[in-house]
């Protein structure tokens, strides 16, 4: 099974920009979907944006589109959130997971994902 270890996360002012990354073990990743949530302090854990195998697909959360780019390295077993302009409603933990689906409503979901990193501390100031 998949292991994954995201880096990236830090401290970061608003409008400011971060990339994460979510390195992973195993010789099958290109034959996952990748998946990034978050979670705040005090809320449930959210769906931020998702990408199939073979990149064909990418979603995002309304929250985040037009900011936030996801994109994956096949050949370096990694996945990537690019994120812009970022804001304080943005700090977070940020966690990338593993799924067998590809379709959205699949990918939503946390109970899809086969496999979670430890995540990643994003923390951005106002």
């Amino acid at each position: 099974q998949v292991q994954l270890e995201e880096s990236g996360g830090g401290l970061v002012q608003a409008g400011g920009s971060l990339r994460l990354s979510c390195g992973a073990s195993g010789r099958t990743f290109s034959s996952y979907s990748m998946v990034w949530f978050r979670q705040a302090p005090g809320k449930e854990r959210e769906f931020v944006a998702a990408i199939t195998g073979s990149a064909r697909y990418v979603y995002y959360a309304d929250s985040v589109k037009g900011r936030f780019t996801i994109s994956r390295d096949n050949a370096k077993n990694t996945v990537y959130l690019q994120m812009n302009s970022l804001k304080p409603d943005d700090t977070a933990v940020y966690y990338c997971a593993a799924s067998n689906y590809y379709r959205q409503y699949n990918l939503l979901k946390e109970s899809s994902m086969i496999t979670w990193g430890k995540g990643t501390l994003v923390t951005v100031s106002s």
